[in-house]
């Protein structure tokens, strides 16, 4: 359920669906009706018991305390003439009805308190979260030593707590440099994870002339932090030489490369595992040299692009659908591919996505 908020930056009730909202109006109906043919019948039988409904009615998708509150009250207040009513009914009966009906209004107004405090709390931890997260993830130039370049991010749903997709881009003495990663986990802890991969790669592709041996540094800092309990998937890119690129993929989804309306991936030479797993395996990075030549576009992303499902549960064919989109320059296919990636999904995300996007023009 999506949680919302007004001006004063409080939780707002959810909007109910439409088959929840005609169930709780047709309780209402048959409550009303019960207590008028309650008045209007022998004074040998009494409804007042139904009217503990009214404040767990009240309170459903209701994020103020006083809505279950007001209505209990008046629910308690029909006791009186509906005891009046039907004064045949032992008295106990109705003072039963009284107290029934002001312990479940206690309840109901209790519950209420209870869920807005704890969305409350959710948003302003995802309000930290995403602060630290736009302040970590920087916008990158347009264009950057003959490269036209694009980023979007797309958040997930509301309900779902803040994810762990990174990316960079930086110009650096040995060429421009990619990076586009994955930090397994959510919330402030996964982007924790990403500030420091973040700034380790900021600080190594400044000064290590293999792409190989930046991938190293990434893989040893994330080793120093917590070995076993994380890691993150990347990828790195170099455009240096004219005509050439390299790749090192670090169990990472493969680049998809554009070119004259034909995609394909950019496969790594062989399966390498992510960042702080490469000591299990007892090995180094590899790079792999291709071709990125004048007009080619090359296409970094995260799971949640290819993760998105349909209604029918079908995962979304992101290279099909590329192939199908006839924008050249990265940020019009980003928006063509974010808006097409949406509504494949229905309007939102099961988790973030974040996509890079390099054309070569030089």
């Amino acid at each position: 359920m999506t949680h919302v908020t007004g001006p004063d930056g409080q939780p707002q009730a959810p909007r109910l669906p439409h088959r929840a909202r005609l169930l709780v109006v047709a309780a209402y109906m048959l409550l009303v009706t019960a207590v008028v043919m309650d008045l209007a019948s022998d004074p040998r039988w009494t409804v007042s018991p139904v009217l503990a409904t009214a404040p767990v009615l009240a309170s459903i998708g209701s994020r103020r305390a006083r809505v279950p509150m007001l209505v209990g009250l008046g629910a308690l207040v029909l006791v009186a003439p509906l005891a009046f009513a039907d004064d045949e009914v032992p008295m106990l009966v109705h003072l039963t009805s009284g107290f029934t009906v002001l312990a479940i209004t206690c309840v109901s107004t209790a519950n209420v308190l209870l869920v807005a405090t704890r969305e409350r709390e959710l948003l302003q931890s995802r309000s930290v979260a995403e602060a630290a997260q736009q302040t970590l993830l920087r916008p990158p130039p347009e264009r950057m030593d003959g490269l036209r370049v694009a980023v979007r991010y797309l958040a997930a749903a509301a309900e779902a707590r803040v994810g762990g997709d990174l990316y960079e881009t930086l110009a650096t003495p040995f060429g421009t440099r990619l990076l586009l990663g994955d930090v397994r986990g959510k919330g402030l802890s996964a982007i924790d994870t990403a500030a420091a991969v973040l700034g380790t790669f900021r600080e190594a592709a400044q000064v290590e002339p293999s792409l190989t041996a930046v991938a190293g540094r990434l893989d040893a800092a994330m080793c120093r932090r917590r070995p076993g309990e994380e890691f993150v998937t990347a990828v790195l890119v170099q455009v240096a030489e004219p005509g050439r690129a390299e790749l090192v993929n670090c169990g990472h989804l493969p680049p998809l490369l554009c070119r004259a309306g034909r995609v394909r991936e950019v496969p790594a030479p062989v399966p390498q595992p992510p960042l702080a797993l490469l000591g299990m395996v007892d090995d180094a990075y590899r790079g792999q040299a291709f071709v990125f030549e004048r007009g080619d576009l090359l296409l970094l992303y995260t799971d949640g692009v290819t993760e998105a499902r349909d209604a029918a549960g079908r995962f979304y064919p992101l290279a099909e659908r590329l192939a199908g989109m006839p924008e050249s320059a990265p940020a019009a296919l980003l928006d063509r591919v974010v808006a097409d990636l949406l509504a494949y999904a229905g309007g939102e995300l099961s988790d973030d996505a974040a996509l890079l996007a390099v054309r070569r023009e030089q």
